[in-house]
């Protein structure tokens, strides 16, 4: 368990695995991998309503599709928490999880401290 506190949209600090109702896996597989790509998809219809971190991960991948990895740092949150939470979105049918990019060049070591870095971060 992290010891990570999360403001919530009411205010109060809470734990992370708050807001994944004590999940710490997804309830499907989905093959989320730290390099995993996320992109937002326009809902068909109505979005269904979010809590504030569900929605605020929507808005990180909104923006551009991002790896895990960058979304779990930008949230400030545990990486199995991220995890679950875009599960949810998946489910939802509001972001599309993309298997890892593989270019030439990622055994770059410059790119891999940057990788370590973030993950660090988090």
């Amino acid at each position: 368990m992290s010891d990570h506190w999360y403001e919530d949209e009411t205010g109060p600090l809470v734990r992370p695995y708050t807001v994944t109702q004590g999940r710490t896996r997804p309830a499907s597989e989905h093959g989320i991998e730290l390099m995993s790509q996320v992109t937002a998809v326009d809902p068909d219809g109505t979005e269904p309503p979010l809590d504030h971190a569900r929605s605020s991960l929507l808005e990180l991948v909104r923006r551009e599709p991002r790896p895990v990895a960058e979304v779990a740092a930008d949230a400030d949150l545990p990486l199995t928490v991220v995890r679950v939470l875009l599960t949810d979105l998946v489910e939802a049918g509001l972001v599309r999880i993309s298997a890892p990019v593989t270019h030439e060049g990622l055994d770059d070591p410059e790119l891999l401290r940057d990788i370590v870095d973030r993950l660090r971060e988090l």
